[in-house]
């Protein structure tokens, strides 16, 4: 149950993340009421998964799912560069992200 939970809190990273940059400074009201309810849903799961899970590890799953959900949202949605060095890199990472899962 951890794992999910701390799956499901990196995907809420990469939502507050995208609504913190839809929130253009803190000027827009949806935005920020997404940005904080994904905030405080993320954090908590990740505390809550950090019960069973080891830190390092647990946090570096978590960070490495909201920032491959992150740059692939901005890839996807934003129009960001999808260079072949960039797809490289996030592959690199997912492959870290599930190696410390099959190594715990």
């Amino acid at each position: 149950m951890s794992w999910l939970v701390l799956i499901v809190s990196g995907v809420l990273e990469t939502v507050w993340a995208a609504a913190l940059g839809a929130a253009k400074g803190f000027s827009r009201p949806i935005p920020i009421i997404t940005f904080a309810v994904a905030l405080l849903l993320s954090m908590s799961g990740l505390a809550y998964a950090l019960r069973t899970i080891p830190l390092g590890t647990g946090y570096a799953v978590w960070v490495g799912i909201g920032a491959v959900g992150t740059a692939v949202y901005g890839i996807v949605a934003q129009h960001d560069p999808a260079s072949f060095g960039r797809i490289a890199c996030l592959v690199l990472i997912v492959a870290g992200v599930v190696g410390l899962k099959v190594l715990h």
